[in-house]
């Protein structure tokens, strides 16, 4: 009879990834896809939910099961994916809209602040744990109601990435815990469920899928799906959830004391904690079992920066291509001889939770080349990185973090980390979360154990370099000192008026 495996999915942000594997961890076949955001208006970022995420996991699958070995079997399938997202779908699934995404779209702004004085800070804090921001589900759908009420009130559901694809696996309408404590501010924390007062008239409770625990099982693969998928039919499939906490799993982070930093085309920091410890600047939400909580950062802009630096120069999102650019950085010395850049590109999350922020280049002249520009391209989202880092690690305290994801590869990159927050990395090598996503199909399946665990392999650990703390630490305050001066300008500087304001084209 051949032996179970487990299917893990995960939804990235440009890719997304899937892995077979044994019971005890062991990789029997991964694959990738690639896809791209789309950015109709400035702040937006969407994903085509049918054709991006439903799409890719069906690339994904008729990969994995073609290199399936025989010996084996599909015993149990999970996903996480980014998010939390908006994604309003139909009765019959059909999304009625682009998916719209998470912290890195930036739209609802007057939606937060509408919020805020209905609800009061005070009490959205009470309720979420959380203060508003770009992070939070909840103003988006706000926004959905407020901007397209057709879509909101034919809108069966509202699902994100990984829900979405539970869907349409299973036809059950779920999301987890964690995924839902970000749906601020329509979850309360001490009751871990909805709470929809004071926001009737935004939302319906039909609207908002059930909750459960990442590692609890949604549903079997249904038989249209299978026909779709390759799936066997009556497969077990987990609630699943987010792609960073599912990363944090791959990473071997699962108790307090542990940090898991996540290098992809955001930056996110995971810190599990033995209790709820709400925080203005971080995000704190349920884990993936009960009675287990965490604390959160994010930035918006990381991988994203350099696979745009590339863009500017004709230059494809090849792995020689981001391979090319951290060489030429390393010609510059530390510190790119005074160059700051600041990557807000997309605004800024944790800790300055500021969408309208942009980005700057700052100290810039003749003497300067292109690997200067390429190491302060680098240190600006490691200065960033380590902004996030060291406002989680003020909370919870701990003598280093792991260190997970496609930018890990960068040695620039992950040494600068290192270098400004003063903190060593252990860095593991792991396919990432498609392989925290089937250890849950596992746990879910009641294959594997939770107390059983997957050891991930460290590759090496990335110390900080002593002589350079003073020159890290001049610069980590420049780079502060940068963001607060031009948050000052631009909120001295007059609105233009749409007579006179340059029009902003659009990708």
């Amino acid at each position: 009879m051949p032996d179970a495996a487990l299917v893990g999915l995960d939804i990235g942000t440009f890719e997304t990834k899937g892995v077979v594997t044994t019971l005890d961890g062991a990789v029997l076949a991964q694959t990738a896809v690639g896809h791209e955001v789309s950015h109709p208006q400035p702040g937006w970022a969407e994903h085509d939910a049918d054709d991006v995420w439903w799409g890719d996991v069906k690339r994904v699958l008729e990969v994995l099961l073609r290199k399936l070995p025989r010996s084996h079997r599909v015993a149990a399938v999970a996903v996480s994916g980014l998010g939390p997202c908006v994604l309003p779908v139909g009765a019959d699934l059909a999304p009625l809209r682009p998916a719209i995404l998470y912290g890195i779209d930036t739209r609802a702004e007057a939606e937060i602040d509408e919020l805020e004085q209905r609800l009061g800070t005070d009490e959205i804090r009470s309720r979420s744990g959380n203060a508003l921001s770009s992070q939070s589900a909840g103003p988006k759908i706000a926004w959905v109601a407020r901007h397209e009420p057709d879509v909101a009130a034919a809108t069966a559901s509202y699902l994100t990435s990984q829900s979405y694809v539970v869907a349409r696996l299973t036809g059950a309408l779920v999301v987890d815990h964690l995924t839902a404590g970000y749906f601020h501010p329509f979850y309360r924390l001490s009751s871990q469920g909805w709470d929809l007062e004071g926001v009737e008239d935004l939302v319906r409770p039909d609207q908002l899928p059930r909750i459960g625990w990442a590692g609890e099982i949604a549903g079997l693969v249904s038989a249209v799906a299978a026909a779709e998928t390759g799936l066997p039919e009556g497969v077990p499939v987990a609630v699943g959830t987010s792609d960073a906490p599912a990363e944090a799993l791959a990473a071997g982070v699962r108790r307090p004391g542990h940090v898991m930093a996540m290098y992809g085309s955001s930056g996110f920091f995971i810190a599990p904690t033995a209790q709820p410890q709400p925080h203005h600047a971080l995000y704190t939400a349920p884990g993936l079992t009960p009675g287990t909580w965490l604390q959160a950062a994010g930035t918006s802009n990381a991988g994203s920066v350099t696979r745009w630096a590339l863009s500017l120069e004709g230059r494809d999102n090849t792995p020689e291509a981001f391979v090319g650019l951290a060489a030429s950085a390393l010609e510059s010395p530390p510190g790119a001889r005074g160059l700051l850049f600041l990557p807000h590109l997309v605004g800024e999350r944790t800790p300055v939770d500021d969408p309208a922020s942009r980005g700057a280049m700052v100290g810039l002249g003749m003497e300067h080349g292109r690997s200067d520009l390429a190491r302060a391209l680098l240190e600006g989202v490691a200065h960033a990185m380590a902004w996030a880092v060291r406002t989680l690690t003020g909370e919870s305290p701990v003598s280093g973090i792991t260190a997970i994801g496609g930018g890990t590869r960068n040695p620039v990159w992950l040494q600068a980390v290192s270098d400004i927050s003063g903190l060593p990395q252990a860095v593991v090598h792991s396919p990432g979360a498609c392989l925290g996503s089937a250890y849950l199909a596992g746990c879910a399946a009641g294959l594997t154990s939770w107390a059983t665990e997957w050891a991930p392999e460290i590759s090496h650990t990335v110390h900080p370099r002593p002589g350079l703390r003073e020159l890290y630490t001049h610069e980590h305050t420049r780079f502060q000192a940068v963001y607060h001066s031009l948050t000052d300008t631009r909120r001295r500087a007059p609105v233009p008026s749409p007579s006179t304001a340059t029009p902003r084209t659009t990708s």
